[in-house]
């Protein structure tokens, strides 16, 4: 596949959700509305081969009538879970055209947590690697089609980038993925970005410090007093993971530094007016030299928003894209 950049992506604002902040909070918004109807998911708690005796849950969703598709795997961003709602509208989204699909609560987020001592992190790719290796063959056979949001899409990049070709992955694609964490981290501290701030890093402080999470004192007292994600990254994630300084931790993890060696067709998607995710970035990559990577930009969308008058825009351009 051919690499495409492709500025104007057809994508208008549904009424009266124009802008990048309203595209944002709209998911937020009407998340009781958007929901999975009510069924029971098959739960499944699959072992990390890293000897911290963690483990992940997912959710796994089956259509009624099963015709040999893909299955579609869900990776959810910072501070999400299986519950977000990006995850639940896109599950019924692929549901309803016949895809199984899994949503992954990555390492100590959900219901992972009480299972796991240890924390997920932009680069925790590792983690998608045994979560593959840990599925049912049967789950597996048909090949999969991972999904990364926001942070996630972050890591499935790595992924994709550095062992992808050795999994059954057919095709991918990440929906408002910082692929520059440095800018991205100093983008949502901005004052303007205040409140989207303040709700990231108190649900992160929240999800890293629940029962099941094996913190020492002095990893608590970070946690508790960081006044800002960077500052968190610096005081907790870095040194939790061997970095030296949350400037480290970015660099070596930023999704765009792996894009070169994906071989898979991938899509990204990502709004130009992203609130807090800055464009910048991939407004600068030379995709002319990724063969395998296909990118729309929309003028609007948001924050994994694309709210349009027919529901949502990224989700039917990903589901073309594995179509084709």
């Amino acid at each position: 596949m051919s690499s495409a950049l492709n500025h104007a992506s057809h994508f208008s604002p549904r009424r009266p959700w124009w802008g990048g902040d309203l595209q944002t909070l709209r998911n937020y918004a009407l998340q009781a509305r958007k929901a999975l109807p009510m069924h029971d998911s098959e739960r499944l708690v699959i072992p990390l081969k890293d000897g911290s005796g963690d483990h992940l849950v997912a959710a796994l969703d089956r259509p009624a009538g099963a015709d040999g598709r893909p299955l579609v795997v869900l990776i959810h961003g910072i501070s999400g879970s299986e519950k977000s709602c990006y995850m639940t509208v896109a599950t019924a989204f692929f549901l309803a055209r016949g895809y199984p699909v899994l949503r992954v609560n990555l390492r100590g987020a959900g219901l992972s947590r009480p299972f796991c001592r240890q924390q997920y992190h932009a680069g925790s790719s590792d983690d998608l690697v045994a979560l593959v290796h840990g599925l049912d063959p049967e789950l597996t056979k048909n090949g999969l089609m991972p999904i990364g949001f926001s942070l996630g899409g972050n890591i499935l990049l790595k992924l994709l980038g550095t062992v992808g070709r050795d999994l059954p992955i057919i095709k991918a694609a990440s929906v408002s993925a910082p692929i520059d964490l440095a800018q991205s981290s100093r983008s949502l501290m901005r004052w303007r970005n205040f409140a989207y701030h303040r709700f990231i890093l108190t649900r992160l402080k929240r999800q890293c410090t629940a029962a099941g999470a094996g913190l020492t004192s002095d990893e608590q007292h970070a946690i508790r007093s960081a006044r800002s994600l960077w500052d968190f990254d610096d005081r907790f994630t870095a040194p939790r993971n061997g970095y030296d300084s949350a400037a480290d931790y970015y660099q070596d993890n930023a999704g765009k530094a792996f894009l070169g060696g994906i071989k898979q067709p991938t899509v990204l998607i990502h709004a130009k007016d992203d609130p807090f995710v800055p464009v910048g970035p991939y407004l600068q990559e030379r995709w002319s030299g990724h063969q395998s990577l296909s990118v729309l930009l929309p003028t609007s969308g948001g924050h994994l928003g694309f709210h349009d008058p027919l529901g949502l825009w990224h989700l039917r351009q990903i589901d073309s894209f594995f179509a084709a």
